[in-house]
């Protein structure tokens, strides 16, 4: 790669990376290409220039965003429900007041929103792969089960629990894996 193309590159992450801090701290529409540019510490045009629109930036932002979610939940322990609910809070407490601002603004988002649909396929994905072992046979039982560890786990309870009744994360572990064995040994 040309030095050129590797500034091009080294800013173009620069970019992206501050849209990821503020796409982090603020909700979607709060957010304005003025500001990317400021905290990546280049022109408005800069931005543009590499990205086209904000829609662009936040793009490759939640693609940012999405892969740190894989990373962190990469392997997950099959069938120890301590062990997965405490992952999905390590990643809760790290993303999901940003997660929770981005559906919120599932309707302002445009084609971003896809990433919304993608992350619930995935988290439901991820779901069955870290308990298989523990679902039932039967298909229609198994998607209940599923549908109950989703809203078992989804960063909406995360937010119930650690936002609005104010839980410590220890309580809130313990109260997800309650959820979760409930909706295991209910079948």
């Amino acid at each position: 790669m040309s030095h050129r193309a590797e500034q091009a590159s080294a800013t173009a992450d620069r970019i992206a990376d501050a849209a990821v801090q503020l796409l982090m701290e603020q909700r979607f529409a709060d957010v304005t290409l003025a500001a990317i540019a400021r905290a990546a510490g280049v022109s408005h045009q800069t931005v543009l220039n590499h990205f086209e629109s904000k829609e662009g930036v936040a793009y490759a932002a939640a693609v940012r965003i999405s892969a740190a979610t894989d990373d962190a939940r990469a392997d997950p322990p099959t069938g120890d429900a301590g062990a997965v609910v405490a992952i999905l809070i390590d990643d809760y407490e790290r993303m999901g007041d940003a997660n929770v601002r981005w559906a919120m603004d599932a309707e302002q988002l445009g084609s971003l929103a896809s990433f919304l649909e993608r992350a619930r396929i995935s988290h439901r994905e991820w779901l069955a792969t870290a308990f298989g072992d523990r679902l039932p046979v039967d298909p229609g039982e198994r998607d209940v089960v599923l549908t109950a560890l989703h809203a078992a786990t989804d960063v909406y309870t995360w937010k119930l629990m650690r936002r609005d009744l104010q839980l410590s994360r220890a309580d809130t572990e313990r109260a997800v894996r309650h959820l979760v064995e409930g909706a295991l040994i209910a079948h």
